[in-house]
């Protein structure tokens, strides 16, 4: 199967299209494209209940983990641990794409559950239509389903 005949969800701004599920992988891991659009934003949050991976495929994405920041650009591939704080930023002016493996699998469906499912490809036009800012109810919405469905922790600012 190709990306595009794969399930793809648009949530609080950006494109998340899952290669593979927990179901198709007996429940051992997940893997989705992200497609960050321009100085899109991942505030910094950890994951108590499954590791991640981000592998850079394009564009420029800063990471701030604990205290360090890193500048990834493609072909970079970075861990994050069960408890380890990180937050994410597209600093370009172009979108960015990264490969994003979880263990166990079940994170993803956040976006699945938060996103409306679209179809790609995708017109320039349809795509525009969707880039607006989501209202902060949505996204107020968004952040509780986080917290208390997919144990997610905000953590302060790094």
């Amino acid at each position: 199967m190709t990306v595009n005949s794969k399930p793809t969800y648009f949530a609080l701004g950006d494109f998340y299209t899952f290669l593979a599920t927990g179901e198709d992988t007996d429940g051992k891991y997940s893997l989705t494209e992200m497609m960050l659009q321009p100085q899109s934003v991942a505030p910094a949050h950890i994951h108590d209940s499954y590791e991640e991976a981000h592998y850079i495929l394009e564009g420029e994405v800063e990471y701030q983990l604990d205290d360090k920041t890193i500048v990834a650009t493609p072909g970079t591939f970075l861990q994050f641990p069960i408890g380890q704080a990180h937050a994410f930023k597209n600093v370009t002016s172009q979108p960015a794409k990264i490969l994003a493996f979880a263990t166990p699998p079940g994170g993803e469906q956040f976006f699945a559950e938060v996103g409306q499912k679209v179809n790609l490809p995708m017109s320039e036009e349809e795509k525009q239509k969707l880039l607006v800012p989501p209202i902060a109810a949505d996204f107020e919405k968004a952040l509780e389903l986080a917290v208390t469905k997919y144990r997610v922790q905000f953590a302060p600012q790094l």
